[in-house]
């Protein structure tokens, strides 16, 4: 990749106003009316993974004259963020007219965290603006949520994400076809960030700057090890034997494997579809905390099969 530049593809072609945000209309058109004020209510959005919560909340402060402070929860989650950055940035006096602070991956704080933010929003309610993201809206606890705009960002389609793949490779000039990028939306739709980084890996130069996509196709094939496990649950199948399965996987992210188990919980424990995604809600959760993570999604394996 020699001809390439090097920068992260998913940073270059993060969007970076709302024209160009691909998807969620109606949401794009709730923001521009407040926007067109040069003020906002407090949001939280949420929906799954790489759907584009983060990029939303970056063009809003970006369209804004404010100040902002942005803090990734997953990395600071406890109470002492809350009482020390983000209390300080709302209390001090700025030359700007609106102060904004995004808290991004807002489910991993506290309770005691949550708490206190909401006494903040409450405080300085004249003058500071929130914008929480998440993946799970019901992590966040309820006074929270009634002081926000809580907005649920869907995921475009799997044909707008392939689009929006080719139109990247164009731009990078790199030589593909649609047909490469189908499977690569398969394995990892929703998440348009990693279908994005996956083709800056697997992007190979030619030389006399000649730019192709080769994907790998191990990382392509693995998905049909999701089949497999749901075949085997449905087929009511022993732990030890859909263990077996996920061993010869060899794969260390479970997204995809999380989302087929609630997407097609009918196929495998019918009627209790409720149950599905209580538990795979819970399981996906504690992976984020989790080192090994193939014991988390065998608890949940074991788990479904103990509700058959």
């Amino acid at each position: 990749m020699e001809n390439m530049d090097h920068s992260l593809l998913v940073e270059k072609f993060r969007p970076k106003t709302l024209n160009n945000y691909v998807g969620n209309e109606n949401v794009k058109k709730a923001i521009a009316s407040y926007l067109n004020q040069n003020d906002i209510q407090n949001f939280i959005f949420y929906g799954p993974a790489g759907t584009g919560k983060t990029t939303l909340a970056k063009i809003i402060v970006n369209s804004l004259d404010c100040d902002h402070l942005y803090i990734n929860a997953s990395d600071e989650r406890g109470i002492e963020t809350i009482r020390d950055k983000v209390s300080s940035f709302a209390s001090v006096a700025s030359f700007k007219p609106l102060k904004v602070v995004i808290l991004d991956e807002a489910d991993f704080l506290t309770i005691q965290a949550q708490a206190s933010l909401r006494n903040i929003i409450e405080t300085f309610s004249r003058t500071t603006r929130f914008i929480m993201t998440c993946n799970f809206i019901e992590r966040i606890i309820d006074p929270l949520q009634s002081r926000c705009q809580v907005l649920k960002i869907v995921p475009p389609t799997k044909k707008d994400v392939a689009k929006h793949l080719s139109w990247i490779c164009n731009e990078e000039s790199i030589t593909h076809e649609i047909s490469e990028l189908v499977p690569l939306v398969n394995q990892y739709y929703p998440d348009l960030r990693k279908c994005i980084n996956t083709i800056q890996l697997s992007t190979v130069d030619g030389g006399a700057n000649d730019l192709y996509l080769k994907l790998d196709q191990s990382i392509l094939v693995s998905s049909n090890y999701i089949d497999k496990v749901i075949t085997a649950l449905a087929n009511k199948s022993k732990f030890n034997n859909i263990r077996q399965i996920i061993a010869d996987a060899n794969v260390d992210d479970f997204d995809e494997l999380f989302r087929a188990l609630y997407e097609r919980a009918s196929e495998y424990l019918p009627g209790k579809e409720g149950t599905v995604a209580i538990l795979v809600n819970d399981h996906q959760y504690k992976a984020n905390f989790r080192i090994d993570k193939e014991i988390n999604i065998m608890s949940l394996i074991s788990n479904l099969i103990n509700n058959k």
